[in-house]
C-alpha cells in the first residue's frame, strides 16, 4: 500500500471500533503492508517540521544543562516509549528513562522534558502525566498522529505524524513514534536518518511465511512466553502485548535472565516461547540464549526464534522447533535503531499470523464481545 493513511478526525474523535472482518485480509494486515511507505512519508515530513526541530533543540537543552529527560506512554505507546528512550540515550551519551504514564503521576518531573507518546493523543493516563509534569515544572512534549487531541492541548510541544492507524491492534501507531524517536536521535547528533535504508529495512511485510511457519508451531498452545534482552525486551513487551489483544493468546514478556529464574517452573508442552535475538551470535547475552533455549528443549516447550542472522547461523533450527523469523541485515541503520526496526515487522506479522491461526480477528482487539466491551469502558 502506498497511497497515505487518513489523518485524525477533524474536529477531534475518539476512533471508532473497526468494523468487523470474519476472515483476513484483516484491517491490520493492510497497516503492515502500508509501514514502509508511511515510513518513507513520515521520515520526509519531520525533516520540515516546526515541532519536531523544537523537540529537538528542547532535547539537545536539557541535555546539555544535565537535566532529566523521561519518556512515557502506554500500552504500545509505552513500548514505543522505551524505544525513544533507548534511541535517545545511545545518540546522547546519558540516560533517558521511559516511565509508564500512570506511574509519572506518584514523582512527575519537576525539571527537564517530558516526552509522551499517544497514536490518538487521548489516552487519559497519559494525559494525566503531561498535565503533572507541566504543572511541576518540566516542560513537555507530545508526539501523537495530529495536533487536535486533547493531549496535544496540554503539551508544549507537538510532533504530528500525520497518518492514523485503522486497525485497533496498532502498526502503525507503534513505527511512527520509534522513527520520530530515530529521526530525533539522528538530529541531536548531527546527522540525517538514512531513509532508502529505513524503508529496505521494514519492506519486507509481503514475506510471511517464516511468520505462518511460527504461528502454526505456537497457535494451538495454552499460553506463550516472550523473551529478549536489552532493546530485544522492548520488541518481546510489544509481541505480548499483540499476541494477547491481536490473537487472544495468554502471553507474557520477561527479560532474557529473568525468565530463567524461576518463571519456567510453571512451563511444558503445552506453552510457547518465542526468544527475540537480534544481537550477537557470542558474548554473554548470547551464552544465556543458548542456556535458556536448552532448558525450553528440556521441558518440551515449544520454541520460535525472531533472530538476527548471525545468531540464526550460531543457533541450531532444533533449538527453535516452532520455527524462526531471521531479520535482514541492518545494514546502514546502525545500533539500536536497526535491532528495534527489523523486529518490528516480524513481531507484527508473527502477530497477525496468529490471529489467522486462531480464527480470530485482530482489528477489534475482541470488544465485539459485550463483556470486553464493558471491560474497557465500552
Amino acid at each position: 500500500m502506498s497511497a497515505p493513511l487518513p489523518g485524525p478526525p477533524d474536529p477531534w474523535a475518539p476512533s471508532e471500533m473497526p468494523a468487523f472482518r470474519g476472515k483476513p485480509p484483516y484491517v491490520m494486515t493492510e497497516m503492515i503492508a502500508a509501514e514502509p511507505a508511511h515510513a518513507e512519508r513520515l521520515l520526509h515530513r519531520l525533516a520540515d517540521d516546526e515541532g519536531f526541530a523544537a523537540l529537538a533543540d528542547a532535547l539537545r537543552a536539557a541535555a546539555d544543562a544535565d537535566h532529566p529527560i523521561v519518556t512515557t506512554g502506554c500500552g504500545t505507546s509505552e513500548h514505543a516509549a522505551m524505544a525513544v528512550a533507548a534511541l535517545l540515550t545511545e545518540a546522547l551519551g546519558r540516560e533517558v528513562r521511559s516511565v509508564q504514564a500512570l506511574e509519572l503521576l506518584h514523582r512527575p518531573p519537576s525539571a527537564g522534558l517530558l516526552v509522551a507518546i499517544s497514536h490518538e493523543g487521548g489516552t487519559h493516563a497519559t494525559n494525566e502525566a503531561i498535565g503533572a509534569a507541566r504543572a511541576a515544572g518540566a516542560r513537555t512534549a507530545l508526539i501523537t498522529a495530529g495536533s487536535g487531541s486533547p493531549g496535544a492541548g496540554l503539551a508544549e510541544l507537538v510532533v504530528p505524524t500525520g497518518e492514523q492507524d485503522q486497525s485497533w491492534c496498532h502498526t502503525i501507531g507503534y513505527l511512527s513514534p520509534m522513527l520520530v524517536g530515530l529521526a530525533l536521535a539522528r538530529r541531536v547528533s548531527g546527522t540525517k536518518p538514512d531513509i532508502a535504508a529505513i524503508r529496505a529495512l521494514i519492506d519486507v511485510s509481503s514475506d510471511t511465511r517464516s511468520a505462518s511457519d511460527a504461528a502454526a508451531g505456537l497457535g494451538g498452545l495454552d499460553r506463550l512466553l516472550v523473551a529478549g534482552s536489552g532493546v530485544d525486551a522492548i520488541t518481546a513487551r510489544e509481541l505480548a502485548l499483540k499476541a494477547a489483544e491481536g490473537s487472544h493468546l495468554p502471553t507474557a514478556a520477561y527479560e532474557l535472565e529473568t525468565l530463567l529464574h524461576g518463571h519456567l517452573a510453571a512451563a511444558d508442552r503445552w506453552t510457547g516461547l518465542v526468544l527475540v535475538h537480534t544481537g550477537s551470535a557470542s558474548g554473554p547475552i548470547a551464552e544465556r540464549v543458548t542456556r535458556l533455549l536448552g532448558a525450553a528443549r528440556a521441558l518440551r516447550v515449544a520454541t520460535a526464534g525472531i533472530l538476527s542472522a548471525d545468531a540464526a547461523e550460531a543457533i541450531g533450527d532444533d533449538l527453535t522447533p516452532a520455527g524462526r523469523i531471521v531479520l535482514p541485515h541492518t545494514g546502514r541503520v546502525a545500533g539500536s535503531a536497526g535491532s528495534l526496526l527489523a523486529s518490528t515487522i516480524a513481531l507484527q506479522l508473527l502477530t497477525e499470523r496468529l490471529a489467522r491461526m486462531r480464527g480470530v480477528n485482530p482489528d477489534t482487539l475482541g470488544r465485539e464481545d459485550p463483556a470486553q466491551a464493558s471491560a474497557h469502558g465500552g
